[in-house]
């Protein structure tokens, strides 16, 4: 049987359709590739983008800014000696951009005005932290990108 050019780019074409629909169906229906929202309730949060960036700002204005380093021992957070450690008050989100399941909250408590999370909490690669903290009813957001080896 002779198959001329015109079939041959008709059953390429549709060996090439059958792949990509193949394709979006187990993307699409195995639990292996999670494509979630980055953020539930996506719309929610937006609406609260002017607070968070008045948070940032306040942040931002301060002379001495809290320190976040990711060490042998974890990631640790240290405020400047300046700021009473009883009076700051918050929480610290680790989220973890590729997988939302590895996300974690820590309440902030200091120990000699840092905080150590354990190198054992987190696996390799890149972790956003986002640190909500209060000191004397100003709010604050600090934002830091690190990498875990």
């Amino acid at each position: 049987m002779k198959i001329n050019w015109g079939t041959g780019i008709v059953i390429a074409f549709a060996l090439f359709m059958t792949f990509i629909l193949y394709f979006v169906f187990e993307v699409q229906s195995n639990s292996k590739y999670d494509n979630d929202l980055v953020v539930e309730e996506y719309y929610k949060h937006d609406t609260h983008f002017q607070e968070e960036m008045a948070r940032i700002q306040n942040a931002h204005d301060l002379q001495h800014k809290p320190l976040i380093k990711f060490g042998e021992e974890g990631v640790k957070v240290t405020f400047p000696a300046t700021f009473e450690s009883e009076k700051i008050k918050g929480n610290i989100l680790l989220y973890r951009p590729s997988n939302k399941k590895f996300d974690f909250n820590t309440q902030i408590a200091l120990t000699n005005s840092s905080i150590v999370i354990p190198h054992n909490k987190l696996i390799k690669g890149r972790w956003d932290v986002n640190m909500e903290w209060q000191y004397e009813g100003k709010k604050y957001l600090t934002k830091e990108v690190i990498y875990v080896n």
